[in-house]
């Protein structure tokens, strides 16, 4: 009989694992979208008076959750290894709620705006910690059919969570003042008590627990997750392809800094890069300019009122949450590269459109802004929107995972960060130039995809491990490695892995390893 978490086992622990993974980047996206509708609303303005008609201090108070969220992938990268999946998710959503309850108890006559912006920072450490974490677990405890699928389920879901913060903003707008901004903030902490709830009942990752040298403990989970018994054939063979992984990439029980370093046949540094650049592209492209101030740019640039702003925002984000759903039915038919290419391609029109028919300062001809910004948010939502969780996850090895998807969280909070700062400074100043220097950036990205990027659906993570260790030994393009190598089976993975010196038959394979984690190797 297959082990069980909280009764379930097989395809119902796999649902459960997803949902309350889900439900992180619901919570995630919800945080990214209610601001949005508030920050420039009376009854906010007047409890918090130095926001009114201020857009840097509008900014900072946006922004500001942005570094909170910087802490709390740092927090991940340094502590991430030992407390493991699990209780770094637990912990994380227990501080966004500390964070929201001292946000919705800001009041005027006790220094309301220092208390907000403390919580401001204590919710984005929370959601730090979680985004830095979800994608790994999640990708660690998913199946290669649909480890794809699940985490573009959860990115797609950050756009339901910001639609469902605007239309909440929306209708909060006609009640009470106290009303109108307290409850789209604290409706946040439904979303964490779900989150604690759940991780208190499931397990951690199987290939974090035997990383750790834990190996009943993931030979359990592979089990549980698998629907099979602990010494049934296939448990045993996918428990035997993780130690190969670790093998492979020398995890054990420590992993040092440095190690995010190296080259070797693992190719560390080069993953951790490739991931990271995902993350900082997906602000560069001008996301937040469009997700957090889109009421405001539609006052500014569109001359539109504050209800006609809230409204066309709302829509807006109904079209982002539909096309958020696209991936979640071609990521693995379509792949991961044709979807970020065909994303920045789309955006860069988009954009285009959209700084275009601002030049005239005509209100008929800037409607076709509106356009430019529908059809931004359709391809982003489509494509870059869930991406870039999705690969950093699966792109680097089992030595390194946390660390470098927590690093790629530090660059998405960072980027993040400048530019919700610099975005109304520049809408302010420069007006539809700012929507020329997003589509400029959009473009840019085409050529380094194409060129960099390795194709990685429908492969196991242990395959792409064998993807990097072909293109290291065989000095040729990742990607060309990752087109040229067929899909491998399980008994293939293995020869495989024996071929490139990692698997249970390589002869000694930590002396193979050893000189690979060398700095001096690292090219």
């Amino acid at each position: 009989m297959a082990p069980t978490f909280a009764g379930l086992s097989g395809r119902p622990l796999s649902l459960a694992v997803s949902t309350v993974a889900t439900m992180g980047f619901l919570l995630f996206g919800y945080d990214q979208g209610v601001m949005s509708g508030i920050i420039s609303d009376k009854a906010f303005n007047n409890v918090f008076t130095a926001t009114k008609d201020d857009d840097t201090m509008q900014a900072l108070v946006t922004a500001v959750y942005e570094l909170g969220c910087l802490a709390g992938a740092i927090f991940a990268l340094m502590f991430g290894d030992r407390t493991g999946r699990r209780w770094m998710i637990f912990s994380g959503a227990i501080v966004m709620i500390i964070g929201v309850i001292i946000q919705v108890t800001s009041f005027v006559g006790h220094i309301p705006l220092l208390q907000f912006f403390i919580g401001r920072v204590i919710t984005g450490i929370g959601n730090g910690m979680n985004t830095s974490t979800i994608p790994t677990y999640q990708a660690e405890c998913s199946k290669t059919s649909n480890r794809g699928l699940l985490i573009c389920i959860e990115g797609g879901v950050i756009a339901i969570g910001t639609a469902i913060a605007y239309w909440i903003d929306f209708g909060a707008h006609y009640g009470p003042d106290d009303l109108v901004w307290r409850f789209p903030i604290a409706f946040q902490i439904v979303f964490g008590v779900i989150i604690i709830v759940g991780m208190f009942f499931l397990p951690d990752s199987p290939r974090y627990l035997i990383s750790k040298d834990r190996i009943q403990e993931g030979e359990y989970v592979l089990a549980a997750l698998g629907g099979f018994e602990i010494h049934d054939q296939e448990t045993q063979i996918q428990k035997n392809l993780v130690i190969d992984s670790i093998r492979a990439s020398g995890a054990g029980a420590t992993t040092r800094y440095r190690d995010l370093l190296t080259g070797g046949r693992s190719q560390h540094l080069r993953r951790m890069l490739i991931g990271s650049s995902s993350q900082i592209f997906q602000q560069l492209s001008g996301c937040n300019a469009v997700i957090y101030y889109l009421p405001v740019l539609l006052k500014q640039s569109l001359h539109q009122s504050n209800d006609e702003a809230l409204l066309i925002g709302g829509i807006n984000m109904i079209v982002y949450a539909i096309f958020a759903t696209f991936s979640w039915f071609f990521i693995e038919k379509i792949g991961r590269r044709k979807l970020f290419l065909g994303g920045s391609i789309i955006q860069t029109i988009a954009m285009i459109i959209t700084f275009a028919c601002l030049i005239p300062d005509d209100k008929q001809v800037s409607k076709g802004a509106v356009f430019g910004l529908f059809l931004y948010m359709a391809a982003f939502g489509a494509a870059w929107l869930p991406l870039p969780w999705l690969y950093p996850a699966e792109l680097s090895p089992i030595k390194t995972r946390a660390k470098a998807n927590a690093v790629s969280t530090c660059s998405n909070w960072l980027f993040n960060f400048t530019v919700v700062m610099i975005t109304p400074v520049m809408i302010a100043h420069i007006g539809w130039g700012t929507y020329l220097f997003f589509a400029a950036l959009n473009a840019l990205f085409i050529p380094i995809i194409w060129l960099f990027y390795p194709e990685t659906a429908n492969r196991s993570l242990e395959e792409i491990d064998i993807i990097f260790a072909k293109g290291y030994t065989e000095n040729i393009s990742y990607v060309k490695a990752s087109k040229d190598l067929p899909k491998l089976s399980d008994e293939e993975i293995e020869q495989k892995a024996n071929e490139y010196g990692f698997g249970n038959s390589a002869e000694d394979p930590e002396k193979a390893t050893a000189a690979e984690y060398s700095p001096s190797t690292s090219e």
